[in-house]
């Protein structure tokens, strides 16, 4: 499949150590590891930390064309502390240069031209006003693209408008359970089962399928009119950074494969669990290793 992901490339400082994030890059990164023909949409400084995002992702395979270099703002950073669990909390420092990406009129021919099959975004990357603008180009564009909407909530980066817009342009939805309080809260709702909450967004925004991850419990999963929830995986927490939107390169990877929900949330559950057992957002892992996951 062809996916352009747009949105924010940063450094995860864990401690003493730097690690190449962004939830839309990590996105980018894992969907090309499935063996997807990738565009990644954004923007680093003209720094250090900039040099390495460009040379990572030619490592990856990614290609960088669509990646513009800023001046007078740093590569994006965010400061992320760890609890027991290995759950994250993210300090994002903005603004920064992923907030001032641009598109050329040949650069946006040239993500449309073959179309894409999907266009990922998330809402952090929103927020800004050009990056908005920029997104609105390639949502707006009558391609035929789906479109999936990573919700994933940050603090202070995310407005109730904003998040009803994105959910009004999204043909797919993946968000997590304490999100799905936070948009029912938005939207003056309050459902009483996960399945309630799917069934009803779905229907109302006219969303082909809604995922909702429960960490170690798996997820839940509506696809057309089928629910279905799926257990996780155990393995010992590394850090939970990426481990989402490892699961949603997966997720995407199963629906355009035209599998049946149990399959697409069985596959997506293992990639995030791999990714959960390694530090970082973007670790190494293969087919081999999703596949040999045990319960």
């Amino acid at each position: 499949m062809k996916i352009v992901s747009i949105g924010e490339v940063l450094w995860d400082v864990i401690g003493d150590k730097e690690h190449l994030g962004g939830a839309p890059f990590n996105f980018a990164a894992h969907a090309k590891k499935l063996g997807h023909d990738v565009y990644f949409v954004s923007a680093v400084g003209c720094d250090e930390r900039g040099d390495r995002v460009l040379e990572c992702m030619a490592r990856m395979g990614l290609s960088t064309r669509f990646v513009r270099r800023v001046e007078g703002h740093a590569t994006g950073a965010a400061s992320v502390i760890l609890d027991a669990e290995g759950r994250p909390s993210f300090g994002i420092h903005r603004p920064a240069a992923y907030d001032f990406p641009d598109l050329t009129a040949a650069d946006l021919a040239g993500l449309l031209s073959p179309a894409p099959d999907w266009i990922y975004f998330g809402t952090l990357f929103l927020m800004g006003p050009q990056a908005r603008e920029v997104a609105g180009k390639m949502l707006a564009a009558k391609c035929g693209a789906r479109h999936f909407y990573d919700v994933n909530l940050r603090p202070a980066c995310y407005e109730t408008s904003l998040v009803r817009d994105l959910m009004s342009k999204a043909t797919v939805v993946k968000l997590n359970d304490e999100e799905v309080c936070a948009v029912d809260q938005m939207f003056g709702q309050s459902h009483l089962t996960l399945e309630e909450f799917c069934r009803d967004y779905a229907k109302d925004l006219g969303w082909e399928a809604v995922c909702v991850t429960r960490g170690p419990g798996g997820c839940v999963l509506l696809m057309g009119d089928e629910f279905i929830e799926a257990r996780g995986y155990s393995v010992t927490v590394a850090d939970t950074v990426g481990a989402g939107d490892a699961f949603a390169a997966a997720f995407i990877h199963g629906l355009g494969s035209g599998w049946p929900p149990r399959q697409v949330a069985d596959l997506a559950n293992r990639v995030g669990a791999l990714v959960t057992s390694r530090p970082g957002a973007v670790p190494q892992w293969t087919l081999d290793e999703v596949k040999a996951l045990g319960h």
